[in-house]
């Protein structure tokens, strides 16, 4: 009986021996019939076990890597969940911080998974059909280990669609409570499982909200895209002078209102504006100390990434246009597509445009419980300047 194995080309096994995690379809020599998801051993042309990987032969990222040798993809994905909640549990504290990524994919060596820890609640983003079929395994594992009082999916977005797969979303063991509020570094934050973008909060930008506490004493804060008040609540914790939120989502305004009020601070309506970035920027003198740009990914596919610089390009040229002397300008880009230099070199043409002298005074701070994968760099997409506008 012909055994039930994927066979790489030969020569193709390189990535794979160095314990990259994704295998194209172009790479494989020999598929056996399969259903979408399955964990399969897979080969070299010469007949050496690489490991274990779910397919999907309907995917050009046709395998991804669940173990590497002779270790049982079980046994793997369960090593895999637990070494990283003993990162996690290494490096934040638990009394000043109750939100935390407990997985992040290919990071923490579990490609296609998102775990995400808000207190008692675990929010899972399940997009590769290799995961959904696991969905068992890890969430019996969540709820013996962490004895959450919720476990809720929130599968949603292009990549599942890549997959062949619906959005899914609901309650997979217990109940949401009305109001989940958890702490990050002291400070307290609603989280709105449901409602919200991604699995509620952007937990990947934790270091940069540090960051703005650190240099926010007595300075007037602008925070765009400000979804739920992270950077301001934080801005607010460091003794700005003065904080104003934009979104154009009134929700998540109200979010930010309610995270201020949650930790003392100003709930002045007039410091909480539902608008067009682009239109606030336009039409404000911006006499702000230091402004925060995060917008939401301009491109999402490859093919948007021309017009998706322009928007980057367009986003800070208005800024640095208005911006007083002595400033500073934070400006981040969560698009995978566009890398740290090509995001450097729009923003170099954005200031030039802008005829203003910048200067780099830091660059993005990687979240520790957001780790990435050395043998992995794909699993890099966050990017942020710091700049200084003279």
């Amino acid at each position: 009986m012909k055994k039930r194995e994927v066979v790489l080309k030969p020569g193709k096994e390189k990535a794979v021996r160095q314990r990259h995690h994704w295998i194209f379809s172009g790479a494989i020599q020999q598929l056996p019939q399969f259903q979408a998801g399955e964990c399969l051993p897979v080969a070299s042309a010469s007949g050496e076990p690489l490991g274990w990987g779910y397919f999907n032969p309907g995917s050009s990222l046709a395998g991804r890597m669940v173990s590497f040798g002779t270790i049982p993809f079980q046994e793997a994905i369960l090593e895999h969940l637990n070494q990283a909640l003993c990162l996690r549990k290494a490096l934040l504290d638990p009394v000043e911080t109750t939100v935390y990524r407990l997985v992040n994919g290919e990071g923490d060596l579990l490609p296609g998974l998102v775990v995400d820890c808000y207190g008692p609640v675990v929010v899972v983003q399940m997009a590769t059909a290799g995961v959904v079929a696991l969905r068992s395994l890890i969430v019996d594992w969540i709820v013996a280990t962490l004895k959450p009082i919720c476990i809720y999916e929130k599968s949603t977005g292009p990549a599942r669609r890549e997959e062949g797969l619906e959005d899914a979303e609901g309650v997979l063991y217990g109940s949401l409570p009305e109001e989940l509020v958890v702490k990050e570094n002291g400070l307290l934050f609603t989280v709105p499982v449901v409602s919200g973008q991604k699995t509620g909060l952007f937990l990947d930008h934790r270091a940069m909200r540090q960051r703005v506490r650190e240099l926010a004493r007595g300075k007037r804060v602008l925070n765009c895209f400000g979804y739920t008040g992270g950077f301001s609540v934080y801005a607010a914790a460091g003794g700005a002078s003065c904080v104003d939120t934009v979104d154009i989502s009134a929700e998540a305004i109200a979010g930010a209102r309610r995270n201020m009020e949650l930790n003392g601070f100003s709930t002045d309506p007039e410091q909480y504006i539902t608008e067009d970035v682009f239109t606030f920027l336009r039409r404000s003198s911006l006499e702000y100390d230091l402004v925060i740009l995060d917008p939401p990914a301009f491109a999402k596919r490859k093919k948007d990434v021309i017009p998706g610089c322009r928007g980057y390009k367009d986003i800070n040229r208005i800024a640095l246009q208005k911006m007083p002397p002595g400033s500073l300008l934070l400006t981040s880009s969560c698009s995978y597509y566009v890398d740290p230099i090509l995001f450097q070199k729009v923003v170099f043409q954005a200031a030039l445009e802008a005829k203003r002298v910048v200067k780099i005074i830091g660059r993005h701070e990687l979240a520790v419980d957001h780790p990435i994968n050395l043998c992995h760099p794909e699993g890099e997409y966050l990017k942020s300047l710091l700049l200084f506008v003279e």
